[in-house]
């Protein structure tokens, strides 16, 4: 039992020292609720296989950090996390923005199922989880933001939840490093930015990839 609080003093000095270095205001409940939500992915990881990283002190970085990092970037509104796998970073954004809206999707029933478990098991009002294809997934209401993590490519994520996004939306590609995937942008589409970002205690390169849908000019 002491070996066990030991490291979860241990996760949470980790968390709140990444969350200070990326010079984010989060509060003490935000963050313990993190770690509650670290701590089901790390439970039902045994069983279900949601990710391949089996260290709670690699999950800190590798999962919540990096998914914290993006925060700064991103604007209040519906989002859509397209391929969110165990909730990553659609979850943790969640936790963070409770008065943001979010949808989470994956065709996956084992990811979607443990999402669902989650969202109930933390009390969060602002999320609801979807499983299924995104080429099959409709909404009437677009999306203010479509964010993705380590999905698929580039051309192909904008490519396949264009009837997803609302005219002033924007897609946000979470990558490592895009120059070779700027090629296949669609036509319809504008990079508008890639944003490097340095995620605490993560020896990897990141950044983000912010696009816009192109407005129609009249003929």
């Amino acid at each position: 039992m002491q070996s066990q609080s030991n490291n979860n003093v241990s996760l949470a000095e980790d968390l709140q020292r990444g969350i200070v270095e990326l010079g984010l205001a989060v509060s003490c409940d935000t963050q313990t609720k993190l770690l509650e939500y670290l701590a089901l992915l790390v439970k039902w990881n045994k069983v279900y296989n949601l990710t391949a990283i089996r260290d709670p002190r690699q999950m800190v970085v590798h999962h919540l950090l990096d998914s914290l990092a993006v925060m700064p970037h991103l604007t209040a509104g519906r989002w859509l996390d397209v391929g969110c796998g165990a909730g990553l970073p659609g979850l943790v954004l969640a936790i963070a923005q409770p008065d943001w809206d979010f949808t989470l999707l994956d065709s996956n029933s084992k990811k979607t199922g443990f999402v669902q478990q989650a969202i109930i098991e933390l009390g969060l009002r602002n999320v609801q989880v979807r499983c299924a294809r995104v080429e099959e997934f409709q909404t009437t209401n677009k999306y203010d933001g479509i964010i993705s993590r380590a999905f698929t490519e580039l051309g192909d994520f904008l490519r396949i939840t264009r009837h997803l996004i609302a005219d002033k939306g924007r897609w946000v590609a979470m990558k490592g490093l895009p120059e070779h995937e700027l090629a296949g942008v669609p036509g319809d589409c504008l990079v508008e930015e890639i944003i490097l970002l340095s995620v605490p205690g993560l020896d990897a390169a990141r950044c983000l990839v912010i696009a816009t849908p192109r407005e129609e000019r009249a003929p």
